[in-house]
């Protein structure tokens, strides 16, 4: 008898959890984790962005976060202010620190961006925060500073 824990484990498309933590403006699906009956020290699975949406302003609390741009093009803000930013696109790695505040942007109106996330610990974190915490946030348009 084989031990389960030490099993390869394939997850299909259709078995993500969509349960998972999210912020507005994306959704999350958990591909590998504790929800899906696989116990590992880091979590896996898909975010997405639809066309001309953003996010709202988080952060993973104590978890690094590894992401790899499955398709897509998108622009990342982070900072105390969100006054840093950064553009990744299709083939880019993203490593997003842990408690940096930030938020993800789709500046495509067509297409949405999908990546393919890694997180340090087991289960996702994620803290909320209120548009307040950077005033131009509440504006439709972050590029408006």
């Amino acid at each position: 008898m084989m031990d389960t824990r030490s099993a390869i484990q394939i997850v299909s498309r259709d078995r993500f959890d969509a349960t998972t933590a999210q912020t507005s403006g994306s959704h999350r699906f958990a591909a590998i984790g504790p929800s899906l009956g696989i116990n590992s020290s880091i979590w896996g699975g898909l975010f997405e962005v639809e066309p001309g949406a953003r996010t709202g302003i988080h952060h993973h609390g104590e978890q690094d976060t590894i992401a790899f741009v499955l398709s897509g093009r998108c622009e990342v803000r982070w900072g105390d202010k969100g006054e840093f930013s950064a553009r990744a696109k299709a083939g880019d790695f993203i490593h997003v620190p842990a408690f940096l505040p930030h938020m993800e942007i789709n500046p495509s109106q067509l297409l949405p961006f999908r990546w393919v996330v890694v997180r340090s610990t087991p289960l996702p974190i994620v803290v909320n925060l209120p548009d307040a915490t950077w005033p131009w946030a509440r504006r439709p348009n972050p590029d408006n500073l």
